[in-house]
């Protein structure tokens, strides 16, 4: 599994508030994307810098989301373009289903 940390500063602050709604506003589209595990979106307490962080089966199955096309939305949507940081994610634990998820 790989871990990316997708991150894009704005314009200008925004609020939580606003920030859920832009965000609301585009999470249906990764919404059984193949290979994507897990997706949260999340805004620094300043409101300047928003982003996702993504759970993937694969590293190309990442790749496949990461396009120019993809880079392109995210900076008509926000303003600026994505730093992307890639991230080995050997072991998952998770609460909500009770599970230790790893990989061979």
């Amino acid at each position: 599994m790989i871990t990316v940390i997708a991150e894009f500063k704005l314009p200008e602050p925004i609020s939580n508030h606003t920030a859920r709604e832009i965000f609301l506003s585009t999470a249906p589209k990764y919404q059984g994307m193949p290979g994507l595990i897990r997706k949260y979106y999340f805004l620094a307490p300043d409101g300047i810098k928003a982003g996702g962080i993504y759970l993937w089966q694969s590293r190309e199955y990442a790749d496949s989301l990461y396009t120019d096309e993809w880079k392109a939305f995210v900076r008509s949507k926000y303003g600026s373009d994505p730093m992307l940081t890639y991230l080995d994610t050997p072991v998952v634990v998770d609460n909500v289903l009770n599970e230790i998820i790893s990989e061979p």
